[in-house]
């Protein structure tokens, strides 16, 4: 009875591995291919060095709106989660945005409430982009591949703007904020097509709806890992390494059948890692924290919730800055500016005269962000580690870290610079750092460190990976074919073959 059951057991794990592993081979395939392309060219994002260059300096002299009036304006009722001032092409304006993610742009000439921007006006905002030789307008576009997400839904509809560049730039303008939401070029567009789009399964027509989305990719998913653990399971069951076959072989297979075979032990560990953080990646369950900082976090770090900061606004022509961000440090109000070249500053909002915040005033109010918990740790990080490196985004140093003994072990990523929160991390988060981060793109601290050994790595296992997807496409198309040519052998084919992808 033991007997007949475990050859039951093995009938049925073939028989699952063989079928689904049809049908799934060639998600593996794509999925190793686009993960290399991936590595070089990333989907299409605005970062805030690109956003900030395409800014022009502000012009101090006409900004005659004060911070809190705009925040009135906006009807604030709290302090916002962020405060800035920039130029809308000639125009300074202020941009607000709340707790609750409402956004609302406001003249700091006037005080009228911008919600409309025209063609002409988007262009104009597009001609002081480092790259524009001659904007035009191609399109008014509500949606499309790379705006697809939902982020992007308080700026539609977008104006898709050419700047005539060798590159192919184009830019997306929002239309009620007149702010640049995205930019992209011919090599992000075409490449993408073979990388981001399959890998995340991510086409507009199934991206637009996120929640549909994320369950076809956690199904797809979890059924492949079904197949990779399956696979790895019959490998070791027909690998004979002492009592051989008897020609001699550790593998009763020949051909196609015996690279997947041989290839899919190899690289199985791989394989399965890989998918298993794949589909970690898209939080199954809620299993790990949020990201970003909470309102609470940062009203207790501000020491400060009241809409105010500068009731008369004394601006000065002095100060060459692309953005200033109005904050609250410790009960000190600040002025950030940022530069088109990365720099950054602190500012008295009120005289524009050079401010700074020493680390034991940074290191104090980030104690204040955690009240009745014990500070465990304070240090300066001068070189990337573990948890702080610039890999997929660009990490600033030094950087200081705080710990605190709450149940979640919290950290606190803190610019010495500018007093800014840049990162709350927990164990949670930690963990997810290790399990996918570190399994998925193999962000392991040795290859980190050691250029390009991360990327030889993630070439020959995606090469290994590739061999066990193409091997069972192969395997699983004759088999197919075999089937509808000859129908009526079915049953005693699946009895004599044992594993086929």
């Amino acid at each position: 009875m033991r007997n007949a059951l475990i050859r039951r057991g093995r009938r049925w794990l073939y028989v699952v591995h063989r079928w689904i592993g049809i049908a799934t081979c060639l998600f593996f395939a794509m999925w190793f291919s686009s993960g290399l392309v991936m590595m070089y060219v990333a989907f299409p994002r605005l970062t805030d060095g690109e956003r900030l260059s395409a800014l022009p300096v502000i012009s101090w002299g006409k900004v005659r709106v004060a911070p809190d009036r705009a925040m009135g304006i906006a009807g604030m009722d709290r302090y916002p989660r962020d405060l800035r001032l920039s130029m809308m092409d000639d125009v300074p304006v202020y941009r607000v945005t709340g707790w609750k993610g409402g956004a609302v742009t406001i003249s700091a000439i006037d005080g009228g409430v911008i919600d409309h921007v025209t063609p002409d006006q988007a262009l104009a905002v597009a001609r002081h982009h480092p790259h524009a030789v001659r904007p035009q307008l191609l399109d008014t576009v509500t949606r499309d591949q790379w705006s697809v997400t939902a982020r992007f839904d308080p700026l539609r509809p977008l104006y898709l703007i050419g700047l005539g560049d060798p590159d192919g730039t184009e830019l997306y303008v929002s239309s009620r904020t007149g702010e640049i939401a995205l930019d992209t070029t011919r090599r992000e567009r075409i490449w993408n097509w073979l990388g981001s789009i399959p890998h995340w399964i991510y086409p507009t027509v199934l991206r637009k709806d996120g929640p549909l989305w994320r369950d076809v990719v956690l199904w797809v998913s979890g059924v492949c890992l079904v197949v990779a653990v399956t696979g790895f399971w019959i490998g070791i069951l027909r690998l004979r390494l002492t009592r051989r076959y008897a020609d001699g072989a550790v593998s009763p297979y020949r051909g196609w059948m015996a690279w997947h075979h041989i290839a899919g032990l190899i690289g199985g560990i791989f394989v399965f890692t890989w998918m298993f953080s794949g589909w970690l990646s898209l939080n199954p369950g809620g299993a790990f924290s949020a990201r970003g900082i909470t309102r609470e976090i940062a009203v207790a770090y501000s020491g400060h919730d009241a809409p105010d900061i500068v009731a008369a606004f004394q601006s000065s022509s002095s100060i060459p800055a692309m953005e200033a961000r109005f904050a609250w440090v410790a009960g000190h109000r600040l002025m950030l500016l940022s530069d088109d070249k990365g720099g950054r500053s602190l500012a008295d909002p009120v005289t524009g005269a050079p401010a700074t915040l020493s680390q034991d005033e940074i290191i104090a109010a980030a104690h204040s962000a955690m009240p009745g918990v014990a500070m465990t740790s304070a240090r300066q990080l001068d070189e990337s580690d573990a948890y702080w490196y610039t890999l997929h985004q660009t990490r600033e140093l030094p950087v200081l870290r705080i710990g605190f003994d709450d149940p979640a072990r919290t950290w606190l990523h803190i610019s010495p610079v500018t007093g800014e929160i840049l990162d709350r991390s927990d164990d949670s988060r930690r963990s997810y750092r290790w399990l996918f981060n570190a399994l998925h793109s193999l962000d392991v601290p040795l290859l980190l460190r050691i250029w390009p050994a991360r990327d030889v790595v993630v070439w020959l296992l995606s090469a290994v990976g590739t061999v066990v997807s193409i091997s069972g496409v192969v395997i699983g198309w004759r088999r197919l074919r075999r089937r509808k040519v000859r129908p009526g052998r079915g049953g005693r084919a699946l009895a004599r073959t044992t594993s086929t992808s």
